[in-house]
């Protein structure tokens, strides 16, 4: 039987925490419930009011909620309601990705990415051993080489072309994941470089290089400012254009190429985002012990042995939060994108532009389109997404191990 004292503990711990708990309630459970339930309606431009008298409406929507006793706005169109069949939404973002030749598709691209997984078990259990047989260039040569014979022998171009045919769903989370892929390696790697190159205590100026290099990470919080003017390099008649003509070559219309306009967009945000890596990296390195650099050195080990085997197992409890921070961040980019092409160049009415990553369409669908049923759907499924890549990199790189041990 609890006690006074412990009944009075209890409610103080719950007094400390209840703001918490109704911050979490109010700005992270109601808006998760309320997408979930419009992501079952037809809410959009020709439906934009709930029907009131609806007890679930009158709960969840706040536009029912006669706060100073006035009644719900009126607007044109009928009361949006449940769509049917009650999935239609999901049906129409994911549907035909479930069809047979669909799946087919999706099959043939993870076969001819078999060979990769394999290779980099192999090169794993090849690091394990106390002297390797075969060098871990070969061993990924080879798995580069086996995944491109397969991709030629099935086609694997045919394959993403049915993949990209069945709807607006997999083109817009293809390309975000692209853009993810992309983005993370190539500003791990240049903060990498740019941390081993101002970690070396014989380098003159390390202080102002270090504030020069975290300029972009800083500018990141005017990101659309800075966009804007990345966009003028690579106007028509911008910065990039004038060179080529000094230099006697003809510009392009770069933001309106979609291969250009797509890599433009990676190039901007890998600058954007280096800093975040390099100054993670350089505070890990700073912990990493001289003494496994000296005894390498008496062994004649050159920098890329140092490198695989001292300095990246050692900075790895740093840069892989970092990593699946940076990813989660880069899949919900918006800013910069939006800045530089707004999600285009637009193919056809109707289908999503090359740079139209998972947040622009959302933002396209609510604000342009107006279509909010179909937007919370697809956010609710990119949120499962991300929830499940969350607890697998969680699972797979351990970061949280020390904190339940």
């Amino acid at each position: 039987m609890v006690g006074w004292s412990g009944r009075r503990k209890a409610l103080t711990i719950l007094a400390f925490i209840l703001p918490t708990i109704l911050g979490i309630l109010a700005f992270n459970v109601y808006p998760m419930i309320l997408n979930s339930y419009i992501s079952f309606t037809n809410k959009n431009k020709f439906h934009p009011n709930p029907d009131c008298e609806n007890p679930l409406n009158d709960i969840l929507v706040p536009t029912c909620w006669n706060v100073f006793e006035e009644s719900a706005p009126v607007g044109l169109g009928e009361p949006f309601t449940f769509v049917e069949p009650i999935l239609a939404n999901y049906q129409r973002l994911i549907g035909d990705l479930f069809t047979r030749d669909a799946l087919l598709a999706l099959l043939t691209i993870i076969v001819c990415l078999v060979p990769l997984f394999i290779a980099a078990r192999v090169d794993k259990r090849f690091d394990q051993q106390m002297e390797r047989k075969v060098p871990s260039v070969v061993v990924w040569l080879l798995g580069i080489m086996a995944g491109a014979i397969l991709a030629a022998l099935l086609n694997i171009m045919a394959s993403f072309e049915i993949l990209m045919a069945t709807g607006d769903f997999f083109v817009v989370v293809f390309r975000t994941i692209l853009f993810v892929v992309l983005r993370v390696p190539f500003s791990f790697l240049l903060g990498l470089i740019l941390a081993i190159i101002l970690s070396n205590e014989h380098m003159k100026g390390r202080s102002f290089f270090r504030v020069v290099l975290f300029l972009p990470w800083a500018a990141s919080t005017v990101a659309i400012l800075m966009a804007l003017v990345w966009q003028f390099f690579f106007r028509e008649q911008g910065t990039i254009n004038q060179i080529l003509s000094v230099i006697g070559y003809d510009g392009k219309v770069w933001l309106q190429d979609p291969i250009s306009a797509f890599g433009i967009v990676v190039l901007v945000d890998v600058w954007f985002s280096y800093p975040f890596f390099m100054m993670a990296i350089g505070g890990a390195l700073t912990a990493i012990p001289n003494e496994l650099y000296e005894a390498a050195d008496v062994d004649g080990a050159g920098w890329w042995p140092q490198l695989k085997n001292i300095t990246l197992p050692m900075i790895r409890p740093a840069i892989l939060p970092a990593i699946v921070l940076t990813s989660i961040t880069a899949f919900q980019m918006f800013g910069t994108v939006w800045a530089l092409t707004q999600g285009g160049p637009i193919k056809g009415a109707g289908q999503p532009g090359s740079t139209e990553f998972v947040m622009v369409y959302a933002y396209k669908q609510i604000f342009q389109t107006q279509n909010h049923g179909l937007a919370t759907a697809f956010a609710v499924i990119v949120f499962f997404m991300l929830f499940g890549a969350t607890l697998y990199s969680l699972r797979m790189t351990r970061i949280t191990k020390g904190a339940f041990e």
